[in-house]
């Protein structure tokens, strides 16, 4: 079976068609797609918002893979770090835009630089302690050095992580690795890149062009791989990430699912061929190579009836790049990618073997373990019906599943202050006011819920104990109307909240209450819980999704760690403070034997010892059901600290120590230890 002979069959359309779906399986249909990037374009929207009075000292964006909608197996979760009050300039003439008294200038300076490389000269003074550990002097001038910055900024997040170009690599909890990259921005579109302006005619659109132009670039701290001047230990590159999001959010589906292909392709039929040292390939140049063949209209049409013919042109035009050596930044094509590594024995090598794939023509797909059954189904069956339409691929219940996957993962906003998320409300409420997707709506129901909780707790920590009574009593009132409002419109676990707000209040009975009407309503048929019930769809099928979300779904409690939930946990958020977690994550069923466990402590002492006993069987014998195997960490070590209130120290010991050999996903190892040490002393 060869392309060129294929492309006359009658059956090459339906052979697109049947891979077209396979990769909506595999990828995402354009529905999860638009999921995946709408809930998290609100979380940005409201970042930027809020954090534009510039009270953070680091801005945080994601990019990579996961921003751009893929959630492959394996996909890296990359995030970059910027100083909020630095900014790097082209030209002097640009310091005029900025008050020096806020923002820290940075001179580009790329007279002696490779294009895509430049050095940063400090110009104005720094308060940041990173940055000024990373000066060096040259040529009677202050510049930022990449490598020192980049070993002032590693943040160790989790264990064994490592250096990789210009970020901190390690593992994620679960699989999969981050690649977290603390770098500089830039408001300016960089001089070098203009080019790129004049080039697109066709795509992308005038509109995006601007839009990307608007929003500058960033610097990342590594230097030129041949160190053509020396200066490598001092150079930065030249980052487009946010361009090049912004470019893929522009493609249509089939060409995200050709860019998709090419990924898979890479990962299980050329690099599976390959050692490690070998892989001179990454998705980055599958990116690429994307981009030049839809600017270039080497396509004439993309859609599922010609998908595997754009995976082909892309293939070639890759294939050429190996042969030339010579892989063109999108941006700034004088900028070789593959330079100092596809070069010599490795560059004739790696050719021969995708000179080996293109004779054997699409054939070679049958290469790939998740792309073969789709061809070999057609090639056996060729009347297989295959619908290509999305709004059939997908079932209702799964697009549920991916809507509240994804707007959980994005439920957070970058605030800490009461000022804050009032502002964040405000923000809210005007943007109800604007046009949202269905998808979008849901995710600001999700927020507004987070932050009235939020909001609600931040209060009852400034006003509790100051002795004005008045004051507590509106404090409290407020704070109560919030918790309520949020769980109205919330999900069945916002109740939770109540809960542990009451038990905070001492108002034990309330909570209790509040705690057996969530457990009734998590009993209920069709519970969405972590993963997909089979009887969701008979309880809420059709209904909105406001109506699904309080009727139906829940999702672990977080606690953010500078916000005072139950006193008993305060070491373990202040220990998670400590490792750089942003909040704290306990399984649902954890926090509700144990608020009703602390609780029962001042009302019935038999009630609490059957709620410890309860918790006891779920933290021991739960197999992920209701406690993730990541969450085990703290929920050891929460049935510890019940075990140790009852006297039973032996016990409380053995929990702890069993909290320390869990996965350390909460960062609570410090206050794990210093518990330990207190029971010694005991």
């Amino acid at each position: 079976m060869d392309f060129r002979n294929m492309n006359r069959e009658t059956g090459f359309q339906h052979l697109c068609e049947s891979v077209f779906v396979r990769l909506c399986q595999i990828v995402g249909t354009s529905i999860q797609v638009t999921i995946r990037r709408e809930t998290r374009d609100i979380k940005e929207m409201l970042d930027r918002q809020v954090t534009g009075d510039d009270y953070l000292h680091y801005i945080n964006m994601q990019s990579g893979s996961i921003r751009e909608g893929f959630r492959l197996k394996g996909s890296d979760l990359d995030m970059m770090f910027w100083p909020n009050n630095h900014r790097v300039i082209w030209d002097m003439s640009q310091s005029e835009y900025y008050y020096n008294e806020n923002k820290t200038l940075i001179l580009s300076d790329n007279s002696e630089s490779p294009p895509g490389f430049t050095l940063l000269q400090l110009l104005t003074p720094t308060t940041e302690r990173e940055v000024q550990l990373s000066c060096v002097p040259m040529n009677d001038r202050l510049y930022i050095s990449s490598s020192l910055f980049r070993r002032q900024t590693q943040t160790h997040q989790y264990p064994d992580s490592v250096e990789h170009g210009p970020c901190e690599s390690g593992e994620v909890p679960g699989g999969g690795e981050y690649d977290f990259a603390f770098c500089f921005a830039c408001d300016f579109w960089p001089p070098a890149a203009s080019s790129w302006i004049d080039r697109c005619h066709s795509w992308p659109d005038r509109e995006v062009v601007n839009d990307i132009v608007r929003n500058g670039c960033h610097l990342v701290p590594i230097g030129h791989p041949l160190g053509v001047h020396g200066h490598e230990h001092e150079e930065w590159r030249i980052s487009f990430s946010l361009a090049e999001h912004k470019l893929v959010h522009t493609m249509n589906h089939c060409q995200f699912l050709t860019y998709g292909l090419l990924k898979i392709f890479l990962k299980e039929v050329i690099n599976q061929q390959l050692d490690e040292t070998n892989k001179l390939l990454c998705s980055y140049h599958m990116k690429t190579v994307v981009f030049w063949v839809i600017q270039q209209n080497a396509v004439p049409l993309w859609c599922p009836q010609n998908l595997l013919a754009g995976f082909w042109v892309c293939f070639k035009l890759l294939l050429k790049w190996v042969y030339e050596g010579v892989c063109p930044n999108f941006f700034i094509p004088q900028n070789n990618l593959f330079l100092s590594k596809v070069h010599g024995s490795a560059q004739r090598s790696l050719f021969q073997q995708l000179h080996g794939l293109y004779e054997k023509g699409l054939v070679c797909l049958l290469k790939s373990p998740s792309i073969r059954s789709s061809i070999t189904d057609v090639l056996y069956n060729p009347r297989l019906f295959i619908c290509t339409d999305n709004d059939r691929i997908m079932p209702e219940c799964d697009i549920d599943v991916e809507l509240y996957k994804e707007v959980f993962r994005n439920d957070s906003v970058t605030a800490n202050t009461l000022d804050h998320y009032i502002k964040v409300l405000y923000i809210i409420g005007r943007m109800i006011g604007s046009p949202l997707t269905q998808y979008q709506v849901v995710m600001v129901q999700r927020i507004t819920a987070t932050i009235l909780q939020s909001t609600a707790f931040t209060l009852n920590n400034m006003y509790t104990n100051t002795g004005l009574n008045k004051l507590m009593y509106i404090a409290d009132r407020m704070s109560c109307n919030m918790l309520k409002l949020a769980a109205k419109f919330g999900c069945i676990s916002d109740m939770a909240y109540i809960a542990m707000y009451h038990y905070e209040m001492s108002r034990y009975r309330e909570a209790i209450s509040v705690i057996e009407l969530t457990k009734v309503k998590l009993s209920q048929p069709g519970l969405m819980y972590k993963k997909y019930h089979k009887r969701y769809t008979e309880a809420v099928g059709g209904r909105s999704w406001s109506y699904k979300m309080k009727q139906a779904v829940a999702d672990d409690i977080s606690l953010y760690i500078h916000i005072c939930y139950i006193n008993e946990l305060i070491p373990e958020q202040q220990s998670a403070q400590q490792n750089q977690r942003d909040t704290l994550s306990i399984p649902l069923f954890v926090v509700l034997q144990f608020v009703e466990f602390l609780c029962y402590r001042y009302i019935d002492t038999t009630l609490a010892q059957t709620a410890l006993e309860e918790l006891q069987v779920l933290v021991h014998y739960d197999q992920g059901l209701y406690v993730h195997h990541l969450s085990r960490d703290i929920s050891w070590e929460i049935l510890g600290i019940c075990q140790q209130m009852t006297g039973n120290l032996q016990a409380a010991l053995h929990s702890f120590q069993h909290s320390l050999t869990q996965f350390p996903t909460s960062g609570i190892q410090t206050a794990t230890q210093m518990r330990i040490q207190d029971l010694h002393i005991t």
